[in-house]
C-alpha cells in the first residue's frame, strides 16, 4: 500500500498564488491617533507599469484568462524597478495557475498534464528576496509535487527540503519526502523519513496514523532488512495492538518467504503469541498449530487449540486433519501418564532435559507454577538449550501473572532469533493487557 499523501497532486488543484492587489494611495491605514497601522511591507510601483499593470489585474480578478495573456505580457514589459517585476510575476503565476485549474475542471490528472508551465513563474518568484516567506514555502513545496509528478525524485526532495527550510509545515511534508525517496530506491531514508514524521507527531501529542507504520514497514521489507522490518512490526503493534495487527507482525516474522529459519519449536511460541492475542485467525492456523504441537511430543497442548478452536467456531466438527490431529494428541497424553510422576523422574535425572520437556507439557497445560519450577531445575542441571528454556520460563511468568519477574528473564534471551520472539513477548506483557480481537486499525 501508499501512503495518503500530496506527493503527486494537491488535493486543491490550485498553486495558491490568490489574486494580486496592486498597492495604491490607500494602502496605509490609520489607526485612531493616525499613525501608520499596516505594518505590511510598501511597494513603490512606476506609474508606467502601474497603467500597464492596472487592466491585467482587472482582467485576472474577473478570471478572463485569454484577455488576460496580453495584458499580463504588457505589464512585464512594462516592468522596470524591483517592485515592478514582483508583481509582474506574480500576475504570470496567477495567469498560468488559474487557466490550468479552469482547464482542468477539477480533474488532477488534466492539471497535472499541464502543471508544467508554472515552472517558471515559480522559479521566477522563488528567486525574488521580496517574496514572504510562508509564500517561499508553499511554492518550494509546489515545485516539489511538480518535480515528483514527472518522475524526478531527488529534484523533488531538494525543493521538499528547502520547503522545510524555509518554514513550511504541513504535516505530509515529510512524508512527500518519503514517498520521493521510495520512489527513487531509496527505501531505508524512506522508512527513516517516515520515523522522523511518526516521532514529530508524538512530540505535536499526535498519534500517527496506522498507515503509516505499514508505510515503512513495506519499504524496509522490500530492501530485505529484516532487522528493521521487526523493528517496524513491534512498533506498530505497540501503537495499535489489535489481534490484526499481532497476526500481521508475527507471520511477516516468522512464516513469510523472507523470515529467519525457525525450527518448529520456536515457531511454536510464535504461534502461542497469535494464541494470547486471540489472532489465530482460522482453521488452518489451528490445525498447523496444533500440528506442531503434535509433532514436538505436546499432545495435552495440541489438544486444547483444537478444542478452543472447535469452541471459537473456526473448526467445524467434520475436519479431517483436525480430528487427525485430535487423536493422535489424545494417544500421546495417554502414552506421557500423570504430569506428577514425570516431573518426578526429571527431578531425579542427572540433567535438565527431562526437567524442561516435563515443563513444556506443564506450559501446554496452563499449569504454570509446575512450569516455573521445572525450568528451574532444568537451567540448574545444565545440558539444555538455555535461550529457549528462558523464553519458555519467561513465558510461564508472564502467563502467570508475574510480568516483572518474565521480563526479566526474557532479557537473559540475547542471541537470534529467540531473542527476537523474546522481544515480542516482551512487547505484549508491555501492554495493558489482552489486545482487541475485532482486527480493527482503532
Amino acid at each position: 500500500m501508499r501512503i495518503k499523501t500530496n506527493a503527486v497532486y494537491a488535493a486543491l488543484l490550485a498553486v495558491g498564488a490568490g489574486a494580486v492587489a496592486l498597492p495604491g494611495m490607500a494602502m496605509a491605514q490609520k489607526d485612531k491617533k493616525g499613525a501608520a497601522a499596516d505594518a505590511a511591507p510598501k511597494y513603490q510601483l512606476s506609474e508606467p507599469f502601474r497603467k500597464a499593470a492596472v487592466p491585467a489585474q482587472n482582467a485576472l480578478q474577473a478570471k478572463n484568462w485569454a484577455q488576460a495573456e496580453p495584458l499580463v505580457a504588457a505589464a512585464e514589459a512594462a516592468a522596470k524597478t524591483d517592485d515592478d517585476k514582483f508583481y509582474a510575476q506574480q500576475f504570470r503565476l496567477q495567469l498560468v495557475d488559474g487557466a490550468l485549474v479552469e482547464r482542468a475542471n477539477g480533474n488532477a490528472a488534466v492539471y497535472a498534464q499541464g502543471e508544467s508551465a508554472l515552472i517558471a513563474p515559480l522559479d521566477a518568484l522563488i528567486a525574488n528576496p521580496k517574496l514572504p516567506q510562508d509564500s517561499r514555502g508553499r511554492f518550494l513545496f509546489k515545485r516539489g509535487q511538480i518535480e515528483y509528478g514527472a518522475k524526478r525524485y531527488k529534484e523533488a526532495i531538494g525543493f521538499y527540503q528547502r520547503a522545510r527550510e524555509a518554514g513550511y509545515n504541513d504535516p505530509q511534508l515529510t512524508l512527500n519526502i518519503a514517498t520521493a525517496q521510495a520512489d527513487g530506491g531509496d527505501l531505508a531514508g524512506a522508512a527513516a523519513s517516515v520515523r522522523a514524521a511518526i516521532d514529530a507527531e508524538k512530540a505535536a501529542g499526535r498519534k500517527a496514523p496506522v498507515e503509516w507504520y505499514r508505510y515503512a514497514r513495506s519499504k524496509v521489507a522490500q530492501a530485505k532488512q529484516i532487522a528493521q522490518v521487526n523493528e517496524w512490526s513491534l512498533m506498530l503493534v505497540k501503537e495499535y495492538p489489535t489481534a490484526k495487527h499481532w497476526r500481521e507482525a508475527v507471520l511477516l516474522y516468522g512464516f513469510s518467504p523472507g523470515a529467519p529459519q525457525l525450527d518448529k519449536r520456536a515457531k511454536i511460541d510464535l504461534w502461542r503469541l497469535l494464541r494470547v492475542n486471540k489472532a489465530l485467525a482460522d482453521q488452518g492456523d489451528y490445525i498447523e498449530f496444533s500440528g506442531d504441537l503434535g509433532d514436538v511430543g505436546l499432545g495435552a497442548e495440541a489438544k486444547a487449540v483444537i478444542d478452543e478452536g472447535r469452541a471459537a467456531g473456526k473448526i467445524p466438527a467434520s475436519s479431517g486433519p483436525a480430528n487427525m490431529v485430535y487423536t493422535d494428541a489424545q494417544k500421546q497424553i495417554a502414552s506421557d501418564g500423570p504430569i506428577e510422576g514425570l516431573a518426578k523422574r526429571a527431578q531425579a535425572a542427572p540433567t535438565g532435559g527431562p526437567a524442561a520437556a516435563t515443563g513444556d507439557l506443564a506450559l501446554g497445560t496452563g499449569d504454570y507454577v509446575r512450569a516455573i519450577e521445572l525450568y528451574k531445575v532444568a537451567l540448574t542441571k545444565g545440558g539444555v538449550k538455555v535461550d529457549e528454556v528462558n523464553t519458555h520460563l519467561a513465558m510461564a511468568q508472564a502467563l502467570s501473572g508475574d510480568k516483572a519477574s518474565a521480563k526479566a528473564t526474557f532479557a537473559l534471551v540475547k542471541t537470534p532469533p529467540r531473542s527476537d520472539i523474546a522481544n515480542y513477548w516482551l512487547t505484549w506483557i508491555d501492554q495493558a493487557g489482552p489486545t482487541t480481537a475485532g482486527g480493527t486499525d482503532e
